[in-house]
């Protein structure tokens, strides 16, 4: 996690106040995880509220990335509910989302995600953040090796490194470019969460990156574009058609 561009990895459980002001996991970003939650009257007030809610739709019922990602989860067994799995909350200014491990629950910086396409973005991050946790036995907590995966994994498969997000944030590269940015965005995203040095956000992303980038699931592929995601889609569709006439 960290500014618009780098979104949140998982969260943790709440510990004392000593050792959450050790490692408070990145809760400092997401105030409103530690307010009493509002009435849904209250929260309809609000414009941010009302938009994020709109645009997080669009997204699930729309978008490629999360529309696979959304029937993958399903398939593992962790079907995901809107009401449950999803809360528009405000952020820290420098955040866009982040997945909360403990409550297995995706949250998306009302405040700071004015357009569609950033909301397509953040939610297929934080969703490949769900996927992990789904199918794996993670500890977001204590092992930053597996953090880093997921961060990268995320970082790959979101379209967070898409050529044309590169050129937005006036990023230019030829050959490999799509892995240095990848790496670069997850070691940001460490850093932002957990109080650990820039050389040991470094090390765990080097010693997993090349098996990490390379698990493609559920995509199958790197999808470099809605196109791709798309086609990636289709392709999840097929094969489990296939696999059921096995």
């Amino acid at each position: 996690m960290g500014d618009e561009g780098a979104d949140s990895p998982p969260a943790a459980g709440r510990k004392g106040a000593e050792e959450e002001e050790e490692e408070d996991f990145g809760y400092r970003l997401f105030p409103d995880r530690n307010k009493k939650p509002q009435s849904f009257l209250v929260r309809s007030l609000f414009t941010f509220h009302n938009k994020c809610q709109l645009m997080l739709r669009l997204t699930l019922e729309t978008n490629p990335y999360a529309r696979l990602l959304l029937e993958a989860l399903k398939q593992s067994g962790c079907t995901v509910f809107n009401d449950r799995h999803f809360s528009c909350e405000n952020c820290d200014g420098c955040v866009s989302g982040g997945f909360d491990a403990a409550t297995s629950q995706i949250v998306l910086c009302q405040n700071n995600i004015r357009q569609q396409s950033h909301m397509n973005r953040v939610v297929a991050h934080e969703l490949i953040h769900a996927f992990d946790h789904c199918r794996a036995h993670v500890d977001w907590f204590k092992n930053v090796k597996h953090l880093a995966c997921s961060e990268i994994r995320a970082a790959n498969l979101s379209g967070d490194c898409t050529l044309m997000n590169e050129i937005a944030r006036f990023k230019f590269g030829l050959k490999g470019h799509h892995q240095t940015c990848v790496r670069d965005r997850a070691i940001r995203s460490i850093l932002a969460v957990r109080k650990v040095s820039k050389e040991t956000a470094e090390k765990a992303v080097d010693e997993v990156f090349d098996a990490c980038f390379n698990d493609l699931e559920p995509f199958g592929r790197i999808p470099h574009s809605k196109a791709d995601a798309k086609r990636a889609y289709r392709d999840f569709q097929n094969r489990d058609r296939y696999t059921a006439n096995l």
